[in-house]
């Protein structure tokens, strides 16, 4: 038998259609439910590449006893934070202030009114490690429901109440001026594990919004130290663990401080930032092993990730299948040394030992290695190149980790800048193509006939969930990066319809911005934060668009909303630098100008690729021959004597028109490289 969930987009609420637990999606169905009842409603957010999610499911949500129990005295609720990230928001900020941590799956009980009285994380079958069972929970929360009803009410009250309170102040009157930048970088540096590379402790994530940060720094002020934590952390993860060293593309994160182990999952929308950031650090340095990543990296999403219709899917599962059939964590990635012998024979195996670090012992679990490039000397590079051929087409035959299938606009607006770019730079039409099939389904299905976006889609069908501002952010920066590469001003008014709705139904008085929409689904809380953490902030992402779109266009209107949105970057620059990377990037585009050029001549021609490979923080491109023009920028901008010319503005000068490849690298270089 299957519950409620049977219909749903996500492919994480599939995973529990079939559970004895009589689930039901977010909707107003299921709190008039436990309203008529008069039961309380258990709230269940995880995602599908999340490890403790599944523990947790199958630990107690197949459990028929648990089910039957859980089934009677609650009306369960199930959600894919992925899917809702406005419902997680709001609900995880509430766990967080109780109980000073947070994380998935998140288990919280809930009145009819849908205000929280209870929460937790991972609840255990049995009590351990100091965590009582689930079965204990859910007992003690039936027990206050019958016995204390008026001191759940007030519990409920109080939170939603302190919630309401915490409205964000944006960071005063005012723009990141160059003496908030500079003590970002200086924060920085303090956090720079100068050994291992990266920023913090364990677990250590990649930081990619941090080094755009610090690389547009460095093409700004010419700041060394900037270009060289940059280059130096790429630099670790790509010789690291978390890097896949035969198939291309990161997992989640490193879970030790020198980037040996990963947590295994890939997700869409690190591999797209992670992309971007090496095809930016080749940009800057000329760097060979940054051009290899990210193309190695483009052509992972391309292969592992693409979907039937043209889109990106959201994520491969940790766990697959290892050879006794079990489901473990890593199981398609690691080697043995005897695993190794097998593929390769004695000598080879040797070779890739040592080339890739494997060991006797092992470096994950029951002496397994994950694959790293520990050696920086010269190496027999052909050899490499087929012993890598050889394991990678030995790890095919491997049972492959799960796909979580859904389409996530904001990830794949994301994925349409990488590729974008990517293709651009290193002459790869197909990838370029790749990006404008994932935008144009994005138009197509996310956008429908109003403009207002759809969070997700699979299958080729549209779910029905909002999209919230980082879906509108991110896909506008990714139209606006397409735009930039193929010379298509449709592109640029896509990414203006979008803008326009974060105008008028995303940004508040004093030009703060909210995660949802004011004609949104209402939840106990409004949500709104400006961090960004595994993703650029919809506020930042959101802030960068504008400002894009404002240079592109010369709107006002555009250009002050990103002004007043990056008051929060002033604030939480100084303050909190790893957390705002992407907002930092934005402030110092602003600052830069951000730099203006329109190529009057062929799209893809030499002086289009010399604009696009410009350093300038945030400097945008219209190419195209002039007459009929799709860009505002190229209007009045002919060729000089018949050959393709380049005008550069910025902070409302023009430079003398060029002809020159050469003097256009020269002004677009940034001012400090």
């Amino acid at each position: 038998m299957s519950n409620r969930l049977a219909d749903a987009t996500s492919p994480y609420l599939l995973q529990h259609a079939d559970n004895p637990v009589d689930w039901w999606p977010w909707s107003p169905e299921a709190f008039e439910e436990a309203r008529r009842r008069d039961v309380p409603v258990l709230l269940s957010v995880g995602y599908s590449a999340c490890h403790w999610c599944h523990v947790m499911a199958h630990e107690s949500f197949e459990d028929e006893a648990v089910a039957a129990y859980l089934n009677e005295h609650f009306v369960p609720v199930k959600v894919d934070r992925e899917e809702r990230p406005d419902v997680d928001a709001v609900y995880m900020e509430a766990v967080q202030a109780a109980t000073g941590q947070g994380g998935w799956p998140m288990t919280v009980f809930l009145t009819a009114d849908a205000e929280p009285f209870y929460f937790g994380t991972y609840f255990p079958p049995e009590s351990r490690h100091g965590l009582p069972s689930f079965r204990q929970v859910l007992e003690g929360v039936v027990a206050a429901w019958t016995d204390r009803r008026d001191e759940v009410g007030e519990v409920a009250g109080r939170i939603v109440h302190d919630l309401s309170q915490r409205s964000l102040a944006h960071g005063g009157e005012g723009v990141p001026a160059e003496s908030e930048l500079a003590q970002a970088l200086l924060g920085l540096t303090r956090e720079y594990d100068e050994k291992n590379r990266g920023f913090g402790g364990a677990p250590k994530f990649p930081p990619s919004m941090v080094i755009e940060f610090l690389l547009r720094h460095h093409a700004r002020t010419g700041a060394d130290g900037a270009l060289q934590m940059a280059a130096d952390t790429c630099e670790a993860m790509a010789r690291g663990g978390m890097y896949d060293q035969l198939g291309g593309g990161f997992a989640r994160y490193s879970v030790d401080r020198e980037w040996v182990v990963p947590h295994f999952e890939k997700m869409l929308y690190d591999n797209a930032l992670l992309c971007r950031v090496y095809a930016h650090l080749w940009r800057s340095t000329g760097s060979e092993l940054a051009r290899r990543v990210a193309l190695e990296t483009a052509d992972f999403m391309v292969r592992e990730l693409r979907t039937a219709e043209g889109g990106f899917a959201s994520a491969l599962d940790a766990d697959s299948e290892d050879a006794q059939g079990k489901h473990v964590e890593g199981a398609y990635y690691v080697w043995t040394p005897a695993q190794l012998r097998e593929v390769l024979g004695e000598d080879d195996a040797a070779f890739a030992a040592e080339y890739f670090g494997v060991t006797e012992e092992g470096t994950f679990e029951e002496g397994s290695s994950v694959l790293q490039l520990p050696l920086t000397g010269p190496v027999d590079e052909a050899r490499a190149a087929d012993v890598r051929a050889r394991l990678l087409a030995a790890r095919e035959l491997r049972p492959r980790p799960g796909r979580d299938d859904k389409v996530v606009a904001a990830w794949n607006g994301l994925a349409v800048a990488a590729l974008a770019e990517a293709g651009a730079y290193f002459d790869r039409p197909d990838l370029v193509e790749r990006a404008t099939e994932a935008a144009d389904l994005l138009v197509r299905l996310h956008m429908g006939p109003v403009a207002r976006l759809v969070r997700t889609s699979k299958d080729g069908r549209a779910g029905e969930h909002a999209g919230v501002l980082e879906d509108y952010g991110d896909v506008a920066e990714g139209f606006l990066a397409l735009a930039a590469v193929t010379g298509e001003g449709v592109w640029l008014e896509f990414a203006g319809f979008l803008l326009d709705i974060v105008l008028e139904h995303f940004t508040g008085e004093g030009g703060q911005l909210y995660d949802t929409a004011d004609d949104a689904e209402k939840l106990i809380r409004r949500p709104q934060d400006p961090t960004d953490s595994a993703t650029p902030a919809g506020w930042t992402a959101a802030a960068g668009a504008l400002l894009s779109y404002a240079a592109y266009t010369g709107s006002e209107p555009h250009r002050t909303a990103a002004e007043q949105a990056l008051g929060v970057v002033k604030a939480l620059g100084p303050k909190a630098p790893r957390f705002i990377g992407w907002g930092l990037a934005v402030a110092e585009a602003l600052l830069d100008g951000p730099r203006e050029v329109a190529v009057a001549g062929p799209v893809g021609g030499e002086l289009h690729r010399t604009a696009l490979l410009g350093r300038a923080p945030g400097a945008v491109v219209a190419a195209g021959e002039t007459a009929g023009s799709e860009f505002p920028l190229l209007a009045d901008r002919p060729m000089v004597d018949g050959a393709p010319t380049a005008y550069v503005c910025r902070h409302f000068v023009c430079e003398a028109p060029t002809t020159d490849p050469e003097a256009l690298a020269r002004a677009l270089g940034g001012d400090g490289a």
